[in-house]
C-alpha cells in the first residue's frame, strides 16, 4: 500500500500542478454557462440588414396589409413582373402574388437578387398566411372576429407533482424542462470525463514505456501496484476537479444568486420550493424560469446532484481507466493503440447515444437496463437522476459498477504485467486474451 500511495501522490501532483489543470478547472463552469447563454445572446444581438422587397399583388388583397419591420420592408409597385425583375435590381427581390391567391395559396413567388434565407421567407409566408386566413374568416360574417380570437386564446401552464413523493399537500413541482437540461449536461460531462481521463492513463503508460521508465519502476514495485497507483492518482485529479466545480456552483446558487435576484423573483422561487404554485404565479415570472431558479438555488438538490456525479465519475473512471491502462501497456505508441482502443470507446459512444433516447422516457425498461449495465451506467444513470428516480436504482447501479471495476482490474492487471515488457509488436485481441490466461 505504501508503494501505491507513493505512485498516487506522484501522478496527482504531476497533473494538479500544471497550469492547464488550474485553467480548465476555473474556466469550465464559465464555459458551460457561456454555452447556455450564448445562443440567446446571439439571437438577441445578431441584427441583419434590412431587405427591401418590391411587391406585385395581382389579387389586391395582400399588399395593402403587409407590415414592414426591421428585417423586411415591403414596397408595392405597379409594374409588370419582367420589367420589375430587370429594373429593380437595387432591391432584395420582387414578390409576386397571383390573382387567385385565396384559392391557390401556392401562387406566391419571390425573385431574389441574392441568396435568400429561411428567416426572410418565413417572415413573408407568415404574414401572407395570416392575411389569407383573416380574409377567409370574413366569409362567416362574424363581427369583431380578431378581438374574439384574442380573447379566447389561452395558454395552459402545467405543473407536475409526484404522488409517490408526497401526498400530504403539494410538494415542489417537478419541471421536465429542468430535468431534461440537467440530465443532458450531466450525461455529457460523464462522457467527456471517461474519454479524457481514461485516455490520460493510457498515454501516461505509453510514454513511460517508451522512456523505459517502467523497467526501472517494476524492479521495486509490482506491476499491479503500479497500475493501481496510476489509476487512483488520475482518479484523484478528476475527483478534485468535480469537488471544486461543485463548491463553485453550490456557492453561486445558494449564496450569490439569491443576493442578485430581485425581491419579487426570489419570493416566487421560494414559493415554488415550498410547493405553493399560486403564490409563485403571483410573482409574474415565467413558471419554467421560476423552476429553473428554484432548482439552482436549492442547496439539497444541487448537493445531491454533485454527490451522485462524484460517485459515478469515480466508478466509471475506475472501470474504463483499467482497460485504458491495459491497452497502453500492450502497445508502444498512440497510433497502435487506436485499434485496441476501439472496443473500449464504443460502449462510451453507445452510452451517449442511449442517453439521448433515455431522456425522452427516463422510466422505460431500456432506460433502466442501460443505467444498470456498468459500461453505460455512468452516462445513462446521470441523465436519469434529475428525474428523481427511486434511490434503490441508483444504489443498484453503483453496486454493479464498483463490483465490475474489481473484476476489470483483475482482467486488466493480467494484460498489464505482460504488456509492459513487450516491445516492437502490436498484439492482437487473441494475444491479449492469451496473456490473461498466463499463470502468475
Amino acid at each position: 500500500m505504501s508503494n501505491i500511495s507513493l505512485i498516487i501522490q506522484r501522478e496527482f501532483n504531476e497533473r494538479v500542478r500544471k497550469k492547464s489543470f488550474i485553467i480548465t478547472t476555473i474556466l469550465m463552469p464559465v464555459l458551460v454557462i457561456a454555452l447556455m447563454v450564448a445562443p440567446a445572446l446571439i439571437m438577441e444581438y445578431s441584427g441583419s440588414e434590412t431587405r427591401h422587397i418590391a411587391v406585385i399583388d395581382r389579387s389586391g388583397l395582400v399588399a395593402p396589409r403587409l407590415e414592414s419591420n426591421a428585417e423586411v420592408v415591403f414596397e408595392p409597385v405597379d409594374l409588370e413582373l419582367d420589367t420589375a425583375r430587370r429594373q429593380l435590381t437595387d432591391r432584395f427581390g420582387v414578390l409576386w402574388i397571383g390573382a387567385d391567391i385565396l384559392e391557390n395559396p401556392s401562387a406566391v413567388k419571390l425573385y431574389a437578387n441574392s441568396s435568400s434565407s429561411l428567416s426572410v421567407e418565413s417572415a413573408i409566408t407568415g404574414q401572407i398566411e395570416q392575411i389569407l386566413e383573416t380574409e377567409k374568416l370574413k366569409a362567416y360574417e362574424i363581427d369583431n372576429l380578431q378581438q374574439i380570437l384574442d380573447a379566447v386564446k389561452t395558454t395552459v401552464t402545467l405543473q407536475t407533482f409526484r404522488n409517490d413523493k408526497s401526498q400530504e399537500g403539494e410538494s415542489q413541482a417537478q419541471s421536465s424542462v429542468v430535468a431534461t437540461a440537467t440530465g443532458y449536461i450531466l450525461g455529457f460531462v460523464l462522457y467527456m470525463f471517461l474519454l479524457i481521463y481514461g485516455s490520460m492513463v493510457m498515454q501516461s503508460v505509453i510514454e513511460e514505456k517508451n522512456n523505459r521508465v517502467l523497467e526501472v519502476m517494476v524492479s521495486s514495485v509490482r506491476p499491479f501496484d503500479l497500475m493501481m497507483g496510476k489509476i487512483l492518482g488520475v482518479a484523484a485529479v478528476a475527483v478534485v476537479q468535480v469537488v471544486i466545480w461543485g463548491v463553485l456552483i453550490v456557492g453561486v446558487g445558494s449564496f450569490v444568486l439569491p443576493q442578485l435576484m430581485p425581491a419579487e423573483a426570489m419570493a416566487g422561487v421560494e414559493a415554488v420550493q415550498q410547493g405553493m404554485p399560486d403564490a409563485a404565479a403571483a410573482s409574474g415570472m415565467d413558471s419554467e424560469m421560476l423552476q429553473v431558479l428554484a432548482a439552482v438555488t436549492d442547496l439539497g438538490y444541487v448537493v445531491k446532484i454533485f454527490v451522485c456525479l462524484l460517485l459515478f465519475v469515480f466508478g466509471g473512471y475506475l472501470l474504463y481507466s483499467a482497460m485504458f491502462a491495459a491497452v497502453g501497456s500492450a502497445v508502444d505508441n498512440v497510433q497502435d493503440a487506436s485499434q485496441l482502443q476501439m472496443p473500449i470507446t464504443l460502449p462510451i459512444i453507445l452510452a451517449l447515444l442511449m442517453m439521448l433516447a433515455v431522456i425522452k422516457d427516463p422510466n422505460s425498461s431500456m432506460a433502466f437496463w442501460f443505467s444498470i449495465i456498468p459500461f453505460t451506467s455512468p452516462v445513462v444513470m446521470m441523465a436519469r437522476i434529475p428525474y428523481d428516480i427511486p434511490l434503490w436504482e441508483i444504489a443498484l447501479s453503483l453496486a454493479v459498477l464498483y463490483a465490475s471495476f474489481v473484476g476489470m482490474v483483475w482482467f486488466a492487471a493480467k494484460i498489464y504485467r505482460v504488456g509492459i515488457f513487450m516491445y516492437g509488436k502490436k498484439p492482437t485481441l487473441r494475444e491479449l486474451l492469451r496473456w490473461v490466461r498466463y499463470k502468475s
